[in-house]
């Protein structure tokens, strides 16, 4: 199996356990079905549409791939039956989300490296791919993004893009170097939810009236 082989099932992995959790946010907020199905597509598949829009890079995944949205559509559906034993799995649902934030930093970071774009942007482009459809996702259920919070999220997005931009500058192959950078992002996003890790806060209750 080639690591590109390898980088897509985790890819669809990951869209799958990201359109399944945006399902339960869609309960939460008593969304119908289609607000389900839309929550579920535009969370999974969101990041890496506005990456598109934003570097120019035509068509979009789903649009190059409708296949993506019944995958995610369908797996936003079926949790739908399936939120009953979905507490027990709460576990197995951070671990996926984990990896699909190095994942799609990653598939990101390839696309801006293809189209010959800078090194900050390419980073720039795996944090809007790792993280933006989890932002559309609270805007649309009226929360505060995730990415805003003191959460280590955005800052292990960056550091598996960093890592794999640096790796062939220290001349690394193109493997190991993606294996590098997901397996320190994931290292890292794992220890930040165990241990309760953050970004320091800023906070500011001086009333300037």
């Amino acid at each position: 199996m080639t690591p590109q082989t390898l980088l897509h099932i985790l890819y669809l992995v990951a869209i799958v356990a990201e359109a399944m959790t945006a399902a339960l946010a869609a309960g939460r907020r008593e969304m119908d079905w289609v607000g389900v199905f839309l929550l579920g597509c535009v969370t999974a598949l969101g990041g890496g549409s506005v990456r598109d829009v934003l570097l120019g890079n035509y068509p979009l995944s789903w649009v190059a791939h409708p296949s993506y949205l019944i995958v995610t559509g369908g797996a936003a559906l079926g949790t739908v039956f399936l939120a009953r034993v979905m507490d027990h799995l709460r576990q197995v649902f951070l671990f996926l989300d984990a990896v699909g934030l190095v994942v799609f930093t990653v598939i990101g970071c390839n696309v801006a490296i293809g189209l010959g774009l800078p090194v900050i942007v390419v980073i720039a482009a795996g944090m809007i791919t790792g993280c933006v459809g989890g932002v559309l996702r609270d805007v649309l259920c009226n929360e505060v993004p995730l990415l805003f919070r003191a959460e280590l999220y955005a800052t292990v997005s960056i550091l598996t893009g960093l890592l794999y931009v640096a790796g062939p500058l220290a001349g690394l192959p193109q493997p190991l170097t993606m294996a590098i950078a997901m397996a320190a992002g994931l290292t890292l996003r794992l220890l930040a939810l165990r241990f309760g890790w953050s970004m320091p806060k800023f906070v500011y209750t001086q009333d300037l009236h």
